[in-house]
């Protein structure tokens, strides 16, 4: 399994969301650090240094997406209400809490969702209210997960079409970022019929096609992690999705590569694939996976193990021109399913969060 069940599977996600209630005044919003100039282009980067929420404004294709953008942290996270509520009882681990929810996390998108449009829709309007880039993960698609963890997802490829519809339309032509199905091209060959590959590859261009023709949604599909699929393969199934019409890449979804492995396999993925550029999920990360990781398949590597730690923060300042952004995919504290102990897939599970708190590296 690649990224560990990609861990958003229920209801549960969507439960402390800060659509339903309005939230309070003043909800957490993380500026993103960045370069002083645009990788891309060589376009000047606002600095940003306050707290106020800032315009997200229209975004020019070939700029990197992330440079001067806020990252949302939800005021109604199970982290951020877990500390709020150990605020005077217990500071320390309420202060454990806090760094889990200040990442904040990708919104993950899928047929829990109900109404798609509506739902991303109403969720764009906020962020963008609050100055703050909305990012979503695209997780619907037929067969999804080989029947694993995470398993589920639409079942007709032309539900997905119209599924991918809606959603595109929720965003509209306001700025958003999108990360296409986790999974999907690692999971490509270990469950799936030659017509079934098929179908999930021209399902993947189209979600592709139809988010980048929005004209401010920037594009990502989703390519497994630095010790899963090898680079010739994953390049040939990454083109097969659409790259080339995709703003790029993603690696290490909910997964616990280090950012140094993750950085060296993009770069190679890179050169087969016309300079694209690529983002790291660095959510879980921080100390990379366990020693005793021997099959990157197997659950030891990716399914709750224990002692990992919080990786960098979200940043447009990474270590590579290449990289264009360090983003919290995953939402830390989410179990990767029923194993190690853990509540079943995208369920928060406090003492992982505290167990990868307590590791962080910042």
């Amino acid at each position: 399994m690649g990224s560990a069940s990609s861990a958003a599977v229920g209801a549960a996600l969507l439960a402390v969301s800060c659509i339903a209630p309005p939230p309070p005044p003043g909800p957490s919003v993380t500026p993103a650090t960045h370069t002083t100039e645009s990788r891309r282009t060589g376009a000047a980067a606002t600095s940003k240094t306050d707290d106020a929420p800032t315009a997200v404004g229209p975004w020019k294709k070939g700029q990197n997406p992330f440079i001067g953008v806020r990252f949302f942290s939800d005021p109604y996270s199970p982290a951020r209400l877990q500390s709020v509520s150990l605020k005077d009882s217990e500071p320390p681990k309420a202060a454990l809490f806090a760094k889990v929810a200040d990442g904040g996390g990708a919104d993950w998108i899928g047929e829990w969702s109900g109404n798609v449009e509506n739902w991303v829709g109403k969720r764009v309007t906020l962020l963008h209210s609050k100055g703050a880039l909305p990012i979503f993960i695209v997780y619907n698609v037929p067969k999804r997960d080989c029947g694993q963890y995470s398993t589920g997802g639409i079942e007709k490829g032309e539900a997905y079409k119209k599924w991918i519809a809606a959603f595109a339309t929720g965003i509209g032509n306001r700025r958003a970022a999108v990360i296409l199905e986790p999974d999907a091209l690692g999971l490509l060959k270990k469950c799936l019929s030659e017509v079934d590959q098929k179908e999930r590859l021209e399902l993947l261009r189209f979600a592709v096609h139809s988010f980048a023709s929005l004209g401010n949604t920037a594009v990502y599909i989703d390519a497994g992690n630095s010790d899963w699929i090898k680079a010739p393969e994953m390049a040939e199934r990454l083109k097969g999705a659409g790259i080339d019409e995709a703003d790029g890449f993603a690696l290490n979804v909910s997964n616990y590569k280090t950012t140094e492995s993750s950085i060296q396999f993009g770069k190679d993925l890179s050169n087969r694939l016309k300079g694209k550029h690529f983002v790291i999920d660095t959510s879980r990360n921080g100390k990379g996976p366990p020693d005793s990781c021997k099959d990157p398949e197997g659950e030891s590597c990716w399914c709750n193990p224990p002692g990992r730690g919080l990786g960098v923060l979200p940043t447009a300042q990474t270590a590579d021109p290449l990289v264009d952004a360090y983003l919290w995919l995953k939402k830390p504290g989410e179990s990767d399913g029923a194993c190690n102990g853990g509540p079943k897939a995208g369920s928060f599970w406090p003492e992982q969060a505290l167990d990868l708190a307590k590791n962080a590296v910042f």
